[in-house]
């Protein structure tokens, strides 16, 4: 590769809020080793990852139940994802959708000149089942908020849609975590699965995903944004608060219990969901 080549990114440089994201047009362009791949980035997304790495929100010093304003309670060692330390300058973005424009030793140069999605979750190849090293992209190394983006060649799938990269740029962290939500809570057709915090980026995920298990999609999500979550085609709709999450459950399904809970919420609800599964429900 040209050491000299230089690209355009926005550049992390420290936690704090967006003033800490630099652009520069003359970043050194990634130099890729064996096994790496070369990605001409043409989107990459932005979810709460990213905002949670640039605030060191992920410390243990942060107390608080909210996201993108941690900074100034920060420890260094430990704000990354990973709950590792991060490495300033650092460049954010995990979701890329690009095309592979080289590749390092040892990597099939079929991938040149393909359309791939980043897989956002670092690990130890050599043992995937070892979670002392798993990281994620963007955030224990550099990611997508840039021209180009290196990665392992084990990270990337090629691709072929009709999606815009766009579009597609939403797809690997909120569908990935939803997909896995299934598989872990083996949701199947026919089950009723209540989804709390549907309008958002996994929740939008998780009614479609289960929507093509032949699932009975349930979601919950505020009355203002009901009519975005509604294009989704979930089975039902509740709000987001209830007085009586087993009444409400009645009186719009006609049970008062779920099969499945797939929680992205958590907090005070915590106890109304467990109360509303069947028996042998799984949350």
């Amino acid at each position: 590769m040209n050491t000299n080549k230089k690209m355009a990114a926005y550049v992390l440089t420290g936690h704090g809020n967006m003033d800490k994201l630099v652009w520069h047009d003359d970043w050194p362009r990634p130099q890729i080793g064996a096994g790496e791949v070369l990605i001409k980035v043409h989107a990459c997304g932005l979810n709460n990852t990213d905002v949670n790495t640039r605030s060191g929100w992920y410390s243990k010093a942060v107390t608080e139940a909210t996201t993108g304003d941690a900074y100034g309670v920060v420890h260094e060692e430990d704000p990354t994802w990973g709950g590792g330390a991060i490495h300033f300058p650092r460049i954010q973005g995990a979701d890329v959708v690009g095309t592979v424009e080289a590749v390092g030793a040892g990597v099939d140069a079929d991938l040149i000149g393909k359309r791939v999605m980043a897989d956002a979750w670092l690990r130890n190849w050599d043992d995937p089942t070892d979670y002392e090293n798993t990281g994620y992209f963007g955030s224990e190394c550099d990611g997508g908020f840039a021209e180009y983006t290196k990665v392992d060649h084990r990270n990337v799938l090629p691709v072929n849609s009709s999606l815009t990269d766009a579009e597609l740029a939403t797809f690997s962290c909120s569908y990935t975590t939803a997909e896995n939500m299934l598989n872990r809570t083996q949701v199947k057709a026919g089950d009723r699965v209540l989804i709390t915090g549907a309008s958002g980026g996994v929740g939008s995920a998780l009614i479609q995903l289960a929507n093509r298990r032949g699932a009975i999609t349930i979601a919950m999500a505020s009355v203002d944004k009901h009519e975005d979550v509604a294009k989704l085609n979930p089975s039902h709709l509740l709000p987001r608060s209830l007085d009586h999450l087993a009444n409400a459950l009645a009186q719009t399904t006609g049970e008062n219990t779920v099969d499945v809970v797939t929680d992205i919420v958590g907090g005070p609800a915590f106890p109304d969901l467990i109360d509303v599964m069947s028996r042998g429900g799984r949350y």
